[in-house]
C-alpha cells in the first residue's frame, strides 16, 4: 500500500512539475538567462557580500546595478547601432549602390586559372544564376522586413517584459542563490558525490559559455571590427557581429568572415589591404582563441571540438539564440552524466572482484 502511496505521489509530482514548466514555457528565455546571469556574476556577488555586510537585498541590487551597466547597457547600444547599420546595407542593396553581382565579376576575373577552373566545374560562375539567387534573396528579405514590421510594437513589448522579468528574477536568485541550490540539491535522489559533481559541471560549463565562449568571440568581433574599419570597409560594426557569432563555432570561426574578404582584397588588386587582413586574422584573430581562452576557462573544462560544435549548432537550431548555453550545458551534462555512471559501474565491479 505504502509503495502504491509512494508511486501516485510520484506521478502526481512528476504531472505538476509538468504543468508548472509548460506555463513557464513562454518566458524560458529570461529564467535561462538569470540562471547563467546569477552563475556567472556569483563570484562578483560573493565579493559585494564582504563588502557591504549581511544586507542581502542591498547587496542583490547592487550586483544587478552593475551587470545591467556593463552587459545590458551597452548590448542595447550594441543592437542599436547594428540595426541601423543591417537597414543602410539594406537600402543599398535595394538601390543598386551595391551591387553584389559586380563585386562577384571582379573576384572571379582576379582568381588564378585553376582556381577559376575549380569555380567553373562546381558551377559557381553563372552570373545569371547568382542574378537570379540574389534577386530573390533580396525579395524575400523585402518580404521578411515588411512582416516584421507589423509585429515590431509587439517584439519590442515582448523584449521589454522578458527583460524585467530576468533582471526581477536575477534579483532573488543572487540573493537566496545558495538556499535554493541546497533545496534543490536535497530532493534530487543521488547519493552527495553524484550531485556535487553534476552541479559543478554545471556551473563550470556555465561559465565556460559565457566568461570563456562569449567573451573570446565577443572580443575577436571587436578586433575584426576594427581592422574592417581600418580597411575602409563598410559597415563595420555589421561585420563584427557576424565575426563574433561565428567565432563561437570551434574550427572555422571568423575567418568565414575575414577570409573571403581577404580574397576579394587580392583578387582585385588591393594586395597590401589582402595581405594586412590575412596577417591580422592568423596572427591577432586567430590566436586570441589559443592564448585567452585556457586563461578564461581553464583547459580540464573544455569539451572536444566536435561536441562543441554539433551541440551548439543543435542548440542554435532548436532554441535560437539561447541555443548558444543551452545546447553545449546539455552536451557536458550528457558527458558529465555518463563519466560518474561509468565510474559508479567501475567501482561497483571493483568491489564484487575484491575477495
Amino acid at each position: 500500500m505504502r509503495t502504491f502511496e509512494d508511486t501516485t505521489f510520484l506521478l502526481l509530482i512528476v504531472a505538476i512539475s509538468l504543468a508548472f514548466a509548460w506555463i513557464v514555457w513562454p518566458l524560458y528565455g529570461a529564467v535561462l538567462w538569470a540562471s547563467v546571469m546569477a552563475i556567472v556574476f556569483a563570484p562578483l556577488h560573493r565579493k559585494l557580500s564582504i563588502l557591504i555586510g549581511p544586507r542581502r537585498n542591498l547587496v542583490a541590487l547592487s550586483t544587478v546595478l552593475i551587470i545591467v551597466a556593463i552587459v545590458i547597457v551597452p548590448l542595447i547600444i550594441v543592437g542599436a547601432s547594428l540595426l541601423q547599420e543591417a537597414t543602410s546595407l539594406y537600402e543599398r542593396i535595394q538601390s543598386g549602390d551595391l551591387n553584389l553581382v559586380r563585386l562577384f565579376r571582379q573576384v572571379l576575373d582576379g582568381l588564378p586559372e585553376w582556381a577559376a577552373n575549380i569555380m567553373r566545374r562546381l558551377g559557381l560562375t553563372s552570373l545569371g544564376a547568382a542574378q537570379e539567387t540574389l534577386s530573390a534573396s533580396i525579395f524575400n528579405s523585402s518580404q521578411f522586413l515588411a512582416n516584421k514590421a507589423v509585429n515590431i510594437g509587439q517584439s519590442t513589448f515582448d523584449f521589454i517584459v522578458n527583460l524585467c522579468v530576468m533582471l526581477y528574477l536575477l534579483f532573488f536568485l543572487l540573493r537566496d542563490g545558495d538556499a535554493l541550490s541546497a533545496h534543490i540539491k536535497g530532493a534530487i535522489p543521488l547519493s552527495v558525490e553524484q550531485k556535487n559533481a553534476l552541479f559543478r559541471k554545471f556551473a563550470i560549463v556555465i561559465r565556460a559559455s559565457v566568461k570563456g565562449d562569449m567573451l573570446v568571440a565577443l572580443l575577436q568581433g571587436l578586433l575584426g571590427g576594427l581592422i574592417f574599419s581600418f580597411l575602409g570597409i563598410t559597415t563595420p560594426l555589421l561585420w563584427a557581429v557576424l565575426m563574433a557569432f561565428l567565432s563561437l563555432l570551434p574550427v572555422v570561426g571568423a575567418a568565414l568572415v575575414w577570409f573571403p574578404v581577404a580574397i576579394y582584397f587580392l583578387t582585385t588588386g588591393a594586395v597590401w589591404q589582402g595581405v594586412a587582413l590575412v596577417a591580422y586574422g592568423a596572427l591577432v584573430i586567430g590566436l586570441v582563441d589559443n592564448v585567452l581562452r585556457p586563461v578564461l576557462v581553464g583547459r580540464d573544462t573544455k569539451m572536444p571540438e566536435y561536441v562543441v560544435l554539433i551541440s551548439t549548432l543543435g542548440g542554435i537550431t532548436l532554441f535560437g539564440f539561447n541555443g548558444l548555453v543551452i545546447g553545449p550545458v546539455i552536451a557536458a551534462m550528457f558527458i558529465a552524466s555518463w563519466d560518474i555512471f561509468s565510474e559508479a559501474r567501475q567501482l561497483a565491479h571493483n568491489d564484487r572482484d575484491r575477495p
